[in-house]
């Protein structure tokens, strides 16, 4: 089995860029993507042509921000758009799918370089997925957890890791919460088949930062640890364009 994730930054603008070509070519079983920027009236009459997927949305309150969808050739045993926590379920981040071997979360984190509450919003929903994801475990459940985090996690993870040690994305308290989630037994695991650098999933479109390189590897597959055996390998398709990201996947032995 597949699985792709994928920060399109604006279905409908991604759609005029071979995205259809693109996830037909890959053709994974499951296909997470984050910051569709839509809602249910807006999604595109092209996507129907993916009709080999069922297709799950979350949307944001405000319009034209955020969002994340579920394309799925198989059908989950149970699909929401919660971690029971209201106050972090307005802003279209979150699809919840229990597929009965494993429960994959599609997740689109929160950035936090608007501000010092955008900052604390961002630790907060990190501190409350990680409550989630325990508790999910404690029911014996197997995890995926996909989408982009919104942080490198350490220094091979982006191109300039000093001249950006104090920015959100690369903070000390963003890269501790990464380190506490492997602490608490969950694998990068991209990382854990590849320890190449320049390595990256997100360029700014400025200064033509894709072009040399210079980027951040923030989009992630985790996974719990008695889960690994299944992550058959796990890679970063950098030569996809549309996006400022490029998708991310696993290949998983079910």
């Amino acid at each position: 089995m597949k699985i792709i994730s994928w920060n399109v930054n604006g279905l409908r603008a991604i759609i005029k860029k071979d995205f259809l070509k693109i996830i037909n070519d890959l053709n994974p079983d499951i296909i997470g993507l984050q910051e569709t920027k839509i809602q249910e009236h807006q999604i595109p009459e092209e996507i129907k042509t993916l009709n080999l997927y069922n297709q799950y949305w979350d949307f944001a309150e405000k319009k034209g921000y955020s969002g994340t969808a579920l394309l799925t050739k198989v059908i989950p045993l149970e699909l929401k758009n919660t971690i029971g926590n209201d106050f972090f379920e307005h802003e279209g981040r979150i699809n919840y799918a229990d597929y009965g071997l494993f429960v994959l979360l599609n997740i689109y984190f929160p950035n936090g370089q608007m501000n010092e509450n955008r900052l604390k919003f961002k630790l907060d929903f990190y501190d409350q997925i990680l409550i989630f994801l325990e508790s999910l475990r404690k029911k014996g459940k197997n995890i995926i957890i996909a989408g982009d985090f919104n942080t490198a996690h350490k220094e091979i993870d982006l191109a300039n890791p000093k001249e950006n040690e104090k920015y959100s994305g690369f903070l000390p308290i963003e890269r501790a919460w990464l380190d506490k989630l492997i602490n608490q037994g969950y694998v990068d695991t991209f990382r854990h088949f590849d320890q190449s650098p320049n390595q990256y999933s997100w360029w700014s479109y400025r200064v033509k930062a894709r072009e040399r390189n210079v980027g951040w590897r923030i989009d992630y597959f985790f996974v719990n640890q008695e889960f690994l055996p299944y992550v058959k390998n796990a890679f970063i398709l950098q030569n996809i364009q549309g996006s400022d990201h490029c998708p991310v996947g696993i290949d998983i032995d079910v």
